[in-house]
């Protein structure tokens, strides 16, 4: 019989983090709360040490981290039998202090850095607590888990309360929240307001019209026929004629843009005619940003 409980034991310890019904887990520098019902000279508070273990009076150093406060009370439990310490204990387990009780907010935020939790939290209340997203933040941003047998968990903040809390995902001491810059997309040449400016839609996408209806529409002097897309490709740069009227009316489809497109419409004097593509996209160091 005790030879059968220390195998369910071993079963239990060796499952993937998948079938993990927690989401903390036993960790190195830990420091558990071991008791044993009905025998409470027994209880104790072992710190997990660097190699995963934790040192238990009459078990000796007895692997947890990786495991859940459940799946340790089983396998101390099924140790205790197999050395004769007891026939049916009842162990509970519990994490009195966790030694990784932070998560980091970096990127686009308000205030990056370091906050204390002490149980997963939601990322929207982390978020929170860095201040929230900043202007040029990506709503795309990723976390990275302190435990790396997880992949990174992508989160799209979305601007619909209703889908950001739907897609709500729980963030754990030890992780790290990345939220990384958004790109801009330029329009120059004869416009209202030439620069670049954020894909800070609800989507993280813009199209050319709406950069267009951005920059405060074309001038009166703009050359609406010589307008173009100029889009950096592995081969290099690629220019799209563009017919601006065309797509106005509806008898064209607009343009997604991608992070880093600039939408030139040059002025009517002939010198601008000779603008090619680099030309073009070597503007954009000197280009206004908009950040609303």
């Amino acid at each position: 019989m005790a030879k059968l409980v220390v195998l369910l034991a071993i079963l239990i310890s060796s499952l993937p983090l998948a079938a993990q019904t927690e989401s903390l887990l036993i960790g190195p520098g830990d420091v558990l709360h071991v008791q044993f019902y009905d025998t409470p000279e027994l209880e104790q508070h072992p710190r997990v040490d660097d190699a995963g273990d934790a040192p238990l009076l009459f078990l000796g150093r007895v692997p947890m981290a990786g495991k859940t406060p459940d799946e340790a009370a089983t396998v101390i439990a099924a140790l205790a039998i197999s050395k004769d310490l007891m026939r049916h204990p009842q162990v509970a387990v519990t994490v009195e202090q966790y030694a990784t009780q932070e998560v980091t907010v970096t990127g686009e935020v308000s205030k990056p850095g370091k906050y204390s939790i002490a149980t997963p939290h939601s990322i929207l209340e982390v978020l929170s607590m860095a201040g929230g997203l900043n202007a040029l933040a990506d709503r795309h941003i990723v976390i990275r888990h302190a435990d790396p047998a997880i992949p990174p968990t992508p989160y799209f903040v979305s601007n619909d309360p209703a889908q950001a809390l739907a897609a709500d995902v729980r963030v754990s001491p030890g992780d790290t929240i990345l939220v990384p810059r958004i790109g801009f997309v330029y329009i120059l040449g004869d416009v209202g307001r030439p620069g670049g400016y954020p894909m800070s839609s609800n989507d993280s996408r813009v199209t050319l019209l709406q950069i267009l209806a951005m920059a405060g529409s074309t001038n009166k002097t703009a050359l609406l026929s010589k307008a173009r897309l100029v889009r950096k490709t592995p081969q290099g740069y690629v220019e799209v004629p563009i017919h601006i009227g065309a797509m106005e009316k509806g008898t064209s489809p607009d343009i997604p843009l991608a992070a880093n497109d600039v939408f030139f419409i040059p002025f009517s004097y002939a010198k601008n005619f000779v603008l090619n593509g680099t030309a073009v996209a070597a503007s954009v160091a000197s280009a206004v940003l908009y950040t609303y």
